[in-house]
This record gives structure tokens, sequence and C-alpha cells, in this order.
């Protein structure tokens, strides 16, 4: 016969218990939608930077202003929603399991650095990507732009390092509670 046993609590004496209202199943299958919208913005990300360096560094005009189009039609809006996946599931975890929203330090540079990455997509990603398709049709058809492009390799190096940094912070966990229970 086996015996299941609870282990030993961590908490200190007087400290109030985390509040989970996520049952089991519930929180399963959020952190399942969390992890496929995160590893989906980040196969979106890698996806931006090869179109990014297809752009830059192909030798033939056509396909540089084709990956330049392609970057501007197909990648804002799948980004976009799995960022906003990602922050939605993200909070439900937060608020529903024992770790909180701003409760331990990895919890909260994890929710800033996906506001953050979310805020870039939307204010300064999305509207220029009306140019960066001109510039591509030019490109494809003239063989030539004046657009100065070069900028495009800035979101997906900063998206990755960040989107990296926060799996190794969910596998991790470092730096504790953001406030240590109070002892009374």
């Amino acid at each position: 016969m086996t015996t299941h046993t609870q282990p030993p609590s961590t908490r200190s004496p007087g400290a109030r218990p985390a509040r989970a209202w996520l049952g089991r199943r519930a929180r399963s299958l959020v952190l399942v939608v969390h992890i496929l919208a995160a590893s989906a913005w980040i196969g979106i990300d890698v996806l931006v930077a090869v179109l990014v360096g297809v752009g830059a560094l192909a030798s033939d005009p056509a396909l540089r202003g084709l990956a330049y189009q392609a970057l501007a039609s197909f990648v804002v809006v799948p980004m976009a929603t799995a960022a906003l996946l990602t922050l939605v599931s993200g909070v439900l975890l937060g608020l529903g399991t024992r770790w909180g929203l701003v409760r331990y330090w990895w919890v909260a540079v994890k929710l800033a650095m996906n506001v953050l990455l979310v805020v870039l997509i939307l204010v300064l990603l999305r509207p220029g990507m009306a140019d960066v398709g001109a510039a591509g049709a030019e490109l494809a058809a003239q063989g030539r732009t004046g657009a100065d492009l070069s900028f495009l390799v800035f979101p997906p190096a900063v998206s990755l390092t960040m989107l990296v940094l926060a799996v190794v912070l969910a596998v991790t966990k470092p730096w504790g509670r953001l406030r240590q229970a109070s002892q009374t």
C-alpha cells in the first residue's frame, strides 16, 4: 500500500497562504496556452530575423524586396496575437496561482518585459510596416530603394533576447520574493 504524504510547509508561522483560485486542470490548460503562445511568439521572431536577414543580405533585389513585403504583410498580426495571448495567459497564471503577479521578482520582470514588448509591437513596429512594404515593392520592381531599412535588425534582436531571458527566468526562478512576508 502506498501512502501519499504532503510536503512540509515552507511558510513562516503566521504567514497567509498564497491564494490559488485556478484549479489543477484550469491551471494546466492556461499553462499549456501560455507555453504554446510564447513558443509561437519566439518562432515568429525567428521568422522576422530570417526575413530581415534575407532583405538585407540577399544578392537578388527581387528576393530582398519580397522578403520585406512578406515582413510587412504577414508578421505583425500573428506576433501581436501571440504576444497578447502570452500576456493574458501569464496574467491568469499570476493571479490564479501561488506565484502571483508581483510576489516574485522573476514573475514581475517577465510581466514587465511582456508588456514592454507588446507596446513596442503595437506602437513602434506596426505603424512602420506600410513603409517597409512599399520599400520592398520598390526594391523588387526597380532593384533599389531610397528607404533605409537597417533599423529592422533591432526588433528581432531585442525581442528574441527578451524572450530567451523570459524562458530562462521561468526555468530558474531567481531572486526570491519582492517583499518578504511580515513576521507577526
